[in-house]
């Protein structure tokens, strides 16, 4: 059999339901790799267990955080890029790969997990033009945000920490030669956000400055979570494709098992 790259992203493992269904995760083939794209769960421990029970699994496991593994109460030790740092440390002693570390091929492409956050620059039609703080002000009114506001926002300048993350992840994808996918917890482009309920929340699912990413970059795909619309989109002939897992409310129609991503197999 052919091994496979699985791809699923928003475990949130701390729901029972969601746990039983991640136990059950199993390669089709001991060679098979498993990406997981963020939103594991909000405690260092369990986002560190979980991921080290996943290795224990699968031939490799690819991690890149969401916002939910940066979440953290003022009572904790380590929050904002501290954080992120210790998730890295603990990963890394249990065999996990982290976007700090260096970029694995699968086949002839190039596996890259990105973790560039968001900037509130991708704006639904009702807030274009708005300087951030009042379109931010008026997600608030139309109470579309997110948790982030109470458990990241404090503890680090968001828009900064992107900007930087970004320009990072261009120096290290500008080395690559050859096809890529982009994995990242946030969409790459702000399409896949057209069809949120609250398109207020779109200012906390990405940034414009990844726009080009997909074709500057020479991507076979882009692998993204957060929204939970697990689905395929195409953006000027690139594959988008949300592999969110999500809460168990939202998981009726959805296949209890990781999504393969077509035409990353190889015999």
């Amino acid at each position: 059999m052919p091994r496979t790259l699985w791809v699923v992203s928003d475990l949130h493992v701390t729901w029972p339901a969601n746990r039983e269904r991640v136990e059950r995760l199993r390669p089709a083939d001991p060679g098979d790799w498993l990406i997981v794209a963020g939103d594991v769960a909000e405690a260092v421990d369990v986002v560190v267990d979980t991921l080290a029970a996943l290795r224990r699994r699968f031939s490799r496991v690819i991690w890149t955080p969401g916002n939910h593994e940066l979440f953290a109460r003022p009572t904790e030790r380590f929050k904002g890029r501290e954080r992120y740092d210790r998730l890295v440390d603990l990963l890394r002693e249990v065999g996990v790969d982290t976007p700090e570390d260096p970029y694995p091929v699968f086949g002839d492409v190039t596996v890259a997990a990105l973790f560039t956050l968001y900037d509130y620059s991708f704006r639904p039609a009702a807030l274009a033009g708005l300087p951030p703080a009042q379109a931010l002000a008026a997600a608030d009114t139309a109470r579309a945000t997110l948790d982030d506001v109470l458990r990241i926002a404090p503890y680090v300048d968001i828009p900064a920490w992107c900007r930087e993350r970004v320009a990072y992840s261009q120096a290290r994808l500008d080395e690559v030669s050859g096809p890529t996918l982009l994995v990242n917890h946030w969409p790459l482009v702000i399409e896949p956000t057209r069809s949120m309920r609250q398109p207020e929340m779109a200012l906390w699912c990405g940034t414009t400055l990844t726009r080009d990413f997909t074709h500057r970059y020479r991507a076979v795909a882009a692998v993204h979570g957060h929204l939970h619309m697990p689905r395929e989109i195409r953006v000027e002939g690139i594959p988008h494709v949300d592999v969110s897992l999500g809460y168990p409310f939202e998981q009726a129609h959805q296949p209890p098992r990781a999504w393969p991503l077509p035409g990353l197999r190889i015999p």
